[in-house]
């Protein structure tokens, strides 16, 4: 730890609190905090007042999509400008994990790196490589620059942030396989999770940007267009959830027993479930037409809904829509696999990720000439964030 300030009774850490995508999150320095380990996990979690269900003593806004943090640091790799660690912190519970990346609080690392000096930046449009150290893969962040700093003012919008901002497009395309080097890790298009209730569940599990589980909403009495609170409150739901996780986690080798999967991989892997295109209404009032989208998607992580819909996550989608029989790719209408977007339906409206491949019944043969979003990014304040010296000490 380099550039903390040492008081009477607590150490000051420089931070800066940023909205990236659909999520808001701390961004810190490599240098300014501990290395890997204990400490570090401790430092992080009293940061954003975790384990309290109202975070109420740190910075944490009591959702999972608002209690995010990224590490960013400059980067010895001669294809990287910058590494990037995330880190998701539990609100109730003890627990920080570093399983997966975001790919909201991605969008933040190019702005964050060009205006903390990390990189080398052109005005109009800077490429930022960012090594993602949770699933050792690269990405590129395209950054519009404004006098040397990260643009912020825009006309585009995103769903489920309000106003514009400047466009930033991250492209995926080299993050397929990031846990197994294969974007179906189990060979198959198709894999059956048996329930202890007996019930057989079909799925793809898919590899790229982060380990998703597809199941259709209807194979658990689902419609498609729950929304957070109607999927969090439903215990038995959750339970099924965990149990599918669970089973695949086993056959991923993440977990040792289904039963504990919660303990031993909180994040990994995610299960999205999913339905055909329809009317429906966006938790924001909004009307989202059966014609703006391909497919419903809910986001499941840490065994709550997310609010909207995660970037990682909508690359997974992107990716599996692209394998010929693969549950994604059956909910696609027809002629939708032939375009160069996959629109996915969400909470709060509607995501578009870019895709430019051409469909494949195999994995093997699977090649994106680009896979990737846009979003906006701000930086919302900067300055210190306290963490009582005591901490330290123990």
């Amino acid at each position: 730890m380099t550039n903390a300030f040492h008081e009477s009774e607590q150490i000051a850490i420089r931070c800066v609190l940023m909205r990236a995508g659909t999520s808001k999150g701390v961004y810190l320095l490599e240098q300014d905090i501990p290395a890997p380990g204990p400490l570090r996990d401790t430092v992080l979690k009293r940061i954003m007042g975790t384990p309290d269900v109202m975070q109420i003593d740190g910075l944490g806004g009591t959702h999972l999509i608002t209690s995010k943090i990224a590490i960013v640091g400059r980067s010895d790799r001669a294809d990287a400008d910058v590494e990037y660690t995330f880190a998701q912190t539990d609100i109730d519970k003890d627990v920080i994990d570093y399983e997966c990346n975001c790919g909201n609080i991605s969008t933040g690392v190019g702005p964050f790196a060009i205006d903390a000096g990390l990189v080398a930046v052109n005005n109009g449009i800077t490429v930022v490589r960012v090594h993602n150290t949770n699933t050792d893969k690269i990405m590129y962040a395209h950054v519009p620059v404004v006098n040397g700093r990260a643009a912020v003012l825009g006309n585009f919008a995103i769903a489920g942030v309000p106003g514009s901002g400047a466009e930033i497009i991250l492209d995926y395309k080299d993050t397929v396989g990031a846990y197994s080097g294969r974007a179906l890790p189990t060979g198959n298009v198709i894999d059956k999770v048996e329930l202890e209730d007996g019930r057989s569940i079909e799925a793809t599990i898919c590899d790229s940007a982060s380990i998703n589980i597809f199941v259709r909403a209807e194979d658990l009495g689902l419609s498609g267009d729950e929304g957070p609170n109607e999927v969090n409150n439903n215990s038995a739901l959750i339970n099924v959830i965990r149990e599918i996780r669970g089973k695949v986690g086993v056959k991923l080798g993440f977990c040792s027993s289904w039963k504990t999967v919660d303990d031993e991989s909180p994040m990994i892997p995610l299960l999205v479930f999913v339905a055909p295109p329809s009317d429906y209404v966006a938790l924001n009032g909004s009307e989202v037409k059966r014609s703006e989208s391909d497919l419903r998607a809910r986001f499941i992580f840490m065994n709550r809904c997310h609010e909207a819909m995660a970037g990682a996550g909508s690359i997974c989608i992107s990716t599996a829509s692209r394998i010929v029989g693969s549950i994604i790719n059956q909910m696609l209408p027809q002629g939708a696999q032939d375009t160069n977007e996959v629109r996915i339906a969400h909470p709060l409206g509607v995501m578009i990720v870019r895709v430019k491949c051409k469909p494949s019944a195999t994995d093997a043969s699977l090649k994106f000439e680009q896979l990737g979003f846009a979003r906006t990014a701000r930086r919302i304040m900067d300055g210190f964030v306290y963490v009582p010296r005591d901490i330290f000490d123990s």
